[in-house]
């Protein structure tokens, strides 16, 4: 069975990815230097696949840390997800965004081509898109690539380039797969996010409410032009996501598959409001959510959110967990992150 490199394996979607691979019979090999992970992460992960793999700790921004990896081991394929992802701090320090998620990036093409692997997914973003206008949702993988609203959202627009770059000198292939928000955890509650000290996702702010972590949560704004005032995003389970790079990676090995460099957004063709998130998450929960609505946020776009034809024609995928099953499991994982000792001195 083939290996397969993941990078930032510990981290949200990419532990979930993980679970997926061993399950369907690949050997994995995890790097990650714990910067917005933890090591708990892979015990959670082998204790659902029933699986061990492989870990190294290291910065695979640093030029030569990924030498040790490919050396002693034969990839087949890689699974690029390692980057810094928060918005405001890559605007907060653009610099250490851009050290870190684009040397990643480079460094993982440059050790690709040196040791022959020709399959890499790319963990890329819808934000590449930049501030979208309402006539361009839902959002195309030919819709126009604007500029970036912030340094990470650039890293990833830098990704794509260099990555696509690579392709046309090498035998590499390449599938970029951009998409807005992951949410929710592993059904069994037992593998989710750990939270960050300043989280800005919604639903981590949704379930530390509701469990007592935080007094009151904020909606910005009532008075959008959308179904009931709130802003539209497009949240996908993140199981869901897991399964769409499990699923790029094996288009990459069909052996008649020949194009070199593919995007492909993975979204829901609708999105959820924000008080439809809310809604269902106190109907799952049983919980009621202190909600304070506030102005309107400088910046926030109305309504986001993607269309997924491409992801189903090419790869046959499609998303199937629905906004409750995500809310019933991100609750499920706050529980757990208490039994687990994250309570409120840790974020």
């Amino acid at each position: 069975m083939k290996t397969i490199l993941v990078t930032g394996g510990a981290g949200y979607i990419g532990s979930h990815t993980i679970v997926d691979l061993l399950k369907s019979g690949y050997e994995v090999i995890s790097v990650d230097n714990h910067y917005n992970s933890i090591a708990l992460s892979y015990d959670l992960i082998q204790k659902l696949a029933g699986k061990s793999f492989k870990k190294y700790n290291i910065d695979i921004a640093q030029e030569n840390a990924l030498k040790v990896v490919f050396e002693e081991n034969d990839i087949h394929g890689i699974i690029h997800f390692a980057a810094l992802k928060s918005v405001p701090d890559s605007v907060a320090n653009p610099i250490f965004c851009f050290k870190n998620n684009n040397n990643a990036t480079l460094n993982i093409g440059d050790y690709a081509l040196k040791y022959g692997v020709q399959n890499i997914v790319f963990s890329s973003s819808c934000s590449v898109y930049g501030n979208v206008e309402p006539a361009d949702l839902p959002v195309q993988e030919q819709t126009k690539i604007r500029k970036a609203e912030s340094p990470y959202a650039y890293s990833k627009q830098n990704g794509e380039v260099y990555l696509e770059s690579l392709t046309d000198i090498s035998d590499l292939k390449v599938l970029a797969l951009r998409y807005f928000n992951p949410v929710g955890a592993d059904d069994s509650g037992e593998l989710g996010e750990f939270p960050s000290k300043h989280s800005n996702n919604l639903v981590p702010i949704i379930t530390q409410t509701a469990i007592g972590l935080r007094d009151h949560m904020m909606v910005f704004g009532k008075d959008w032009n959308t179904r009931d005032g709130s802003c539209v995003r497009d949240y996908i389970h993140v199981s869901d996501i897991a399964e769409a790079h499990v699923l790029a990676l094996k288009k990459l090995f069909e052996e008649d598959y020949e194009s070199k460099f593919e995007v492909v957004n993975l979204g829901s063709g609708a999105g959820v409001t924000v008080f439809e998130a809310i809604n269902s998450f106190e109907k799952m929960s049983g919980v009621k959510v202190n909600v304070k609505v506030g102005k309107r946020r400088d910046g926030d776009v109305e309504s986001i959110y993607s269309w997924p034809v491409k992801a189903k024609e090419l790869l046959n995928w499609a998303a199937k967990k629905d906004v409750d099953t995500m809310m019933d499991s991100a609750w499920k994982w706050q529980k757990k992150l208490i039994e687990l000792g994250f309570n409120a001195t840790k974020l």
